[in-house]
């Protein structure tokens, strides 16, 4: 019988799945790298390499569309995430009605067992976790891998008429063009190739399939060309800066992926900056590497259960269950059609063990507690890359829930079996009951806040070195969507060590481009000095290409206003070490510095002993030790951190701005990778206590503190309701 797909259920079970991620829906950005996406979007920037140009475009316009709404930026992108997970999930339904089709005995038995299928693969937890805020760019490849899946099975089932070539053609520039956003859009392709020589290779032999492909697929890959056009209007957000002189060495560099061509366009589409080892240097041991894969697939299901990170606890027989599901569903579309058995065998096959192979982490972030050198372990959990294979599976675990369904029916010798079974399927509804608390973001605005804090303990025109993502990214969300503190130069300590990186802070920073400050509603807390007259750093561009890092053979002084900073002999100074000194120097004079920490960075530059904690931040004050110790500042006791306090300033900013929305009181806080960010604040009401106290403030305000770090520790614990 010729299976009719159900796209009207479809569009509804989509429909219904876009509500379930709205209702959950993230208020503004959020840690890690939505925020540099949502910026990116918003600006028409360019993110890191691959620059993912596909994604930049589509967000950009799905948010002008939304623009008429009044919705916030962030919102809209975010809502981008929604949707087009959420159209994968129709995809996913038209899936597996064809799969149950095949097996059920009536129509109605087909929608229920989709419709369970589209429920567990939206609401397993990474699936659902990612696209309630534009985190990642995974949710348009994971639509991309649901959409050419359903074009294959349309060319199978009508592959012996004459226009069925339009599906593989389709499905053809559909992974080609999604290659442009992230290469995860590829990984249908092995299955397939399995799939076209089990079925039949005719279509190859087709004059007219070539004539066609050739074409689409240059075209796709030409959208990577928005990356050098865009990048030569130079963008405040143009990382990896990939400009082309000659629109050949462009078109060379996307046509072959990086092999030859305009070198900065080829270094961004191979991730270069990046140093990523062979395959065959292993990161960590292979077994390790599945232990990861197997703990993020244990918090698919059930993720509430148990808060602990790790597999061994309340969610194994969750696990266990849609493990078994899974492979049922497999087992169900091996006896109904072996031909597609072997495709989604094969996807399967390289959204898991194929994945787990070519990804080579480290040990897992919470993973290997033996192994303690922490740049042995990845810097944060990785879950969200195997985002696709996670909802396949829940995809095939709702189809063996079907299978299961109607074997018991077939079983049963009651007329009305089907009926009376359907309690069945309210399996599929775990995941939605178990993982909404931890997949949810309503509410959660601490990101944003983080940022806030971070940019207000700044003054004027400050040059602000960060130490990686989560100090970095949220700090353009202020700057290039909200606006707030556009004055500041926020520098990623790691990125000097490319060579675009310090010409464009070069750039960025001579006075016609110098952005002025602007306070903020409500703040009074800073004086404006006047725009800097200089660029932040002096260095002639082709000069700064020649700095490089190594040991210094002798004695290296460096000269600052008022003292000298020597380096003794055998100092390893790398690049990125030396060009912050260099920024210091030219900058020191006209512009207040600041580091996120006292350690990383300035610590790395020896700077830590003129540090000055205004806040969150810490003020580089090149001053003389006994003039530092005059000028009335307090410091803390070694086991609090030894570190120098302006208590005044530091009050300020804590009692009058300072923002604390999902960071004081927080229920739960479900990525364990960023709590050093509520323990920051946690650690600052402790320090502030003591130094209040030190400075014979008030002994009522001490106590306050005291009471703020103790909920600080509860929610950087995880918060109140982590079990």
């Amino acid at each position: 019988m010729e299976h009719r797909p159900p796209y009207w259920a479809a569009v509804l079970a989509g429909t219904v799945v876009f509500i379930l991620y709205l209702v959950t829906l993230a208020p503004t950005t959020a840690f890690w790298d939505a925020s540099e996406y949502i910026v990116t979007a918003h600006i028409f920037g360019i993110p890191h390499p691959p620059g993912n140009p596909l994604f930049v475009v589509l967000a950009r316009v799905f948010s002008v569309l939304l623009a008429p709404l009044g919705l916030p930026v962030a919102v809209r992108v975010n809502v981008f995430a929604a949707a087009t997970s959420a159209a994968a999930a129709s995809f996913m339904f038209l899936i597996a009605h064809r799969l149950v089709s095949s097996f059920v005995t009536e129509r109605w038995m087909g929608i229920a067992g989709a419709a369970c299928a589209a429920l567990l693969s939206a609401t397993a937890f990474t699936v659902w976790n990612q696209s309630t805020v534009n985190e990642k760019v995974y949710t348009v490849s994971m639509l991309v891998i649901a959409a050419a899946s359903w074009l294959v099975v349309l060319w199978y089932d009508n592959r012996a008429q004459p226009k069925s070539l339009r599906y593989l053609l389709a499905t053809l520039y559909v992974i080609v063009l999604g290659s442009t956003n992230h290469l995860m859009s590829v990984l249908p392709v092995p299955a397939i190739g399995l799939l076209a020589l089990v079925a039949g290779l005719g279509f190859l032999a087709h004059g007219g399939f070539w004539l066609r492909a050739v074409p689409l697929v240059l075209v796709g890959l030409s959208f990577n060309l928005v990356l050098p056009v865009r990048s030569s209007m130079d963008p405040v957000i143009n990382e990896g800066e990939p400009t082309c002189e000659s629109v050949s060495g462009a078109l060379a560099a996307v046509w072959t992926n990086g092999k030859v061509g305009c070198p900065a366009l080829a270094a961004n589409l191979r991730r270069d900056q990046y140093g990523k080892p062979p395959v065959t240097q292993r990161m960590a041991p292979f077994g390790a590497q599945l232990a990861n894969y197997f703990q993020y697939f244990d918090w698919q299901w059930s993720r509430g259960v148990d808060a602990s990170e790790v597999p061994g606890n309340k969610r194994i027989p969750f696990t266990l269950v849609f493990f078994a599901l899974g492979a049922a569903g497999l087992y169900a579309t091996f006896r109904a059609d072996r031909t597609l058995f072997v495709y989604f065998a094969g996807l399967t096959g390289v959204l898991t063990l194929g994945l787990v192979f070519y990804l080579n982490f480290k040990y897992g972030f919470s993973l290997a507690p033996e192994v303690t050198d922490p740049n042995l372990h990845e810097v944060r959990e990785r879950d969200y890359f195997f985002v696709a294979g996670f909802a396949l599976w829940g995809m095939l675990a709702g189809v063996g829930l079907t299978w299961v369904w109607s074997t018991v029916v077939a079983f049963l010798p009651r007329v009305q079996a089907s009926l009376a079974t359907v309690p069945l399927l309210l399996v599929a509804v775990i995941p939605l009951a178990l993982n909404w608390e931890w997949a949810s973001r309503t509410g959660d605005w601490a990101a944003r806040d983080w940022a806030y804090d971070l940019l207000m303990s700044l003054e004027p025109y400050a040059v602000f070195f960060t130490n990686g993502d989560n100090d970095t990214f949220p700090l353009w969300y202020l700057q290039e969507v909200e606006g707030v503190r556009k004055d500041v130069t926020v520098i990623v300590g790691q990125y000097l060590h490319t060579s675009w990186y310090p010409r464009q802070l070069q750039r960025l920073t001579v006075p016609a481009r110098q952005r002025p400050y602007r306070a903020p509603a409500g703040v009074t807390l800073y004086a404006d000095s006047g725009l800097p007259d200089s660029a932040i750093l002096s260095v002639d561009p082709v000069l700064m290409d020649r700095v490089v890092g190594g040991q210094i053979m002798q004695e290296l002084t460096i000269q600052f206003p008022a003292l000298e900073v020597a380096y003794p002999a055998g100092t390893n100074l790398d690049r990125r070490l030396r060009l912050a000194l260099a920024i210091i120097r030219d900058s020191t004079a006209k512009r207040p510095i600041y580091f996120a920490t006292t350690n990383g960075l300035m610590a790395d530059l020896g700077l830590e002993q003129w540090g000055v904690r205004h806040g969150l931040a810490t003020k580089l004050i090149l001053q003389p030790t006994e003039v530092l110790d005059g000028l009335g500042f307090t410091q803390v006791p070694v086991e609090l951190g030894g570190e120098r306090f302006d208590v005044t300033r530091s009050l300020a900013l804590y009692d009058q701005v300072y923002s604390y929305r999902g960071l004081l009181d927080r229920s739960l806080w479900a990525d364990r990778s960023t709590l050093n960010i509520p323990w920051q604040y946690y650690a600052l009401a402790l320090q502030l206590a003591d130094a209040v106290e030190r400075s014979s403030g008030s002994p009522l305000v001490a106590e306050r503190l005291r009471l703020d770090a103790a909920n600080f520790q509860i929610t950087s614990e995880g918060g109140s309701r982590r079990n």
